[in-house]
C-alpha cells in the first residue's frame, strides 16, 4: 500500500513538473500599457526587457527589486545603457534578498505610488512562484501582468523552482485554511 502510494505521488510530481516546463508563461503583449514595470533581479534578459518596455511608453516607472545594496542608476546604465530612462523612470530597491521579499518590496512601491496595475517582467520557470508571492502582498485591486522573460533554466534550476512553487502553494494553502 505504501509503494503504491509513493509511486503515484511520485508519478504526480513528474506529470506536474511536465507541465510546469510545457506551458511556462510567455512574454505578455507588448502593446499593454499598466501603471508599473517590476523586475526582479536575477537572470539575464529581464532588466533589458523592463526598460524596453518602459521605453516605449509601456509604464510610467519601474522597479528593479532585489539590487545589492549600495548600486545606484549609474551603474544600472553602464551595464544596461537606457541612461535617460534609468535616470527619470527606474527605481532600484535593494531590500530584497528573494523571491517573498521581492513581492513585499514591490507592494510597498506600488502603494506608495498608488497604481493599479503592474507588469511583472521575469524569467518564464521563475513567474509562476514570483506572481503567487505577488497576491498577497498586494492584496485586492491591483492587476498583475506576467511577461516572461524566455530563459533556458538548468533541469536543477527547473527542478528547484518547480518545488519551491509546489511548497509555496502548500503555505499558502495552509495559511488560508487558519
Amino acid at each position: 500500500m505504501i509503494r503504491r502510494f509513493v509511486a503515484l505521488a511520485l508519478l504526480v510530481w513528474m506529470l506536474g513538473f511536465a507541465v510546469f516546463m510545457l506551458a511556462l508563461p510567455q512574454p505578455a503583449d507588448p502593446d499593454v500599457r499598466t501603471d508599473g514595470i517590476v523586475v526582479p533581479t536575477g537572470a539575464a534578459g529581464r532588466t533589458a526587457r523592463g526598460l524596453d518596455l518602459l521605453e516605449h511608453g509601456r509604464a510610467r516607472r519601474m522597479l528593479v527589486t532585489g539590487t545589492a545594496p549600495g548600486v545606484t542608476r549609474a551603474d544600472l546604465a553602464r551595464v544596461a545603457g537606457h541612461a535617460t530612462t534609468i535616470a527619470c523612470c527606474v527605481d532600484l530597491g535593494a531590500e530584497a534578498v528573494d523571491t517573498r521579499s521581492n513581492a513585499e518590496e514591490t507592494a510597498a512601491w506600488v502603494r506608495a505610488r498608488g497604481y493599479r496595475s503592474i507588469r511583472l517582467v521575469t524569467s518564464n520557470w521563475h513567474a509562476r512562484r514570483a506572481a503567487l508571492e505577488l497576491g498577497p502582498a498586494l492584496g485586492d485591486g491591483v492587476s498583475v501582468l506576467v511577461d516572461g522573460v524566455d530563459a533556458q533554466p538548468t533541469l536543477t534550476q527547473a527542478f528547484n523552482e518547480y518545488n519551491k512553487l509546489l511548497l509555496r502553494r502548500v503555505v499558502l494553502w495552509g495559511e488560508r485554511l487558519r
